[in-house]
């Protein structure tokens, strides 16, 4: 059986890290970026290694730094011939209303979650053109379908922007047999969404959102990325959202 290779952007922790041991459990040799926590990247692969036998290979890279992106592409080509899935994760949560929303603040989130998925995807598309039936899966939110009862204008309009790109990009990819999807979590218990989630109250409040009353956790996500990736499950499904919200956007 050939090699399969994904690419994580943002691998190595929260969703990101359930993907990218996901992934590895099922065969996968796993590319996981990170920007600023080494160490939870190497502890991240150490985990997968030990449980899998399988060595991830680990990458630095800032998704809103365009050369940043280019160099991490030189390294990740000299070790792989090609990749299968691309899974653009990396990117940030913004809270606040309006009003106090800076310039340079909106910038920010649309730089990190929008042009880096645009860039990364851009610079990546060779290596995925050399794979036979790859699969990109872009982290969108249901920030972007309904707006959130925390997030930003900032963070909704970026998700929603992710939406609008997933589904252009299936158009012009499908020709070249690579998918491309989106999955729209609701709340995730994530160490970035416990930031702002931080009493019981507050959690139970979350939850009462949800017809199912659950807040999901990182390997929901994990799960629905890994039937996306893999073309025997899903290989007559592109330019989908999939909506991961314990019933919330119904």
């Amino acid at each position: 059986m050939k090699k399969k290779y994904a690419l994580v952007t943002g691998g190595n922790r929260g969703i990101g890290r359930a993907i990218s041991e996901k992934l590895s459990e099922n065969g996968y040799i796993t590319i996981i970026t990170y920007n600023k926590h080494r160490k939870e990247a190497v502890n991240t692969a150490k985990n997968i290694a030990r449980k899998t036998k399988i060595n991830p290979i680990l990458v630095k890279m800032d998704v809103s730094n365009p050369e940043s992106i280019k160099k991490a592409k030189k390294k990740i080509e000299q070790k792989i011939p090609y990749l299968n899935v691309l899974v653009n994760n990396a990117g940030i949560l913004h809270v606040g209303v309006i009003d106090s929303i800076k310039l340079e603040e909106w910038e920010k989130v649309f730089k990190v979650n929008v042009t880096g998925v645009f860039i990364v995807t851009k610079t990546f598309l060779p290596l995925l053109r050399k794979a036979k039936n790859a699969s990109i899966i872009n982290i969108s939110s249901i920030a972007g379908q309904t707006g959130n009862v925390y997030a930003s204008v900032a963070y909704s309009a970026s998700k929603a922007a992710i939406i609008g790109f997933t589904k252009r990009l299936a158009i012009e990819l499908a020709k070249e047999k690579i998918r491309v999807n989106a999955v729209a979590p609701s709340f995730v218990e994530t160490n970035m969404v416990r930031d702002f989630i931080k009493t019981k109250e507050e959690k139970e409040k979350i939850k009462r959102l949800h017809p199912l009353e659950i807040l999901l956790k990182p390997e929901d996500i994990a799960e629905t990325v890994y039937f996306l990736a893999e073309h025997t499950t899903s290989r007559g499904i592109t330019g989908q959202v999939i909506s991961i919200n314990a019933g919330r956007y119904t």
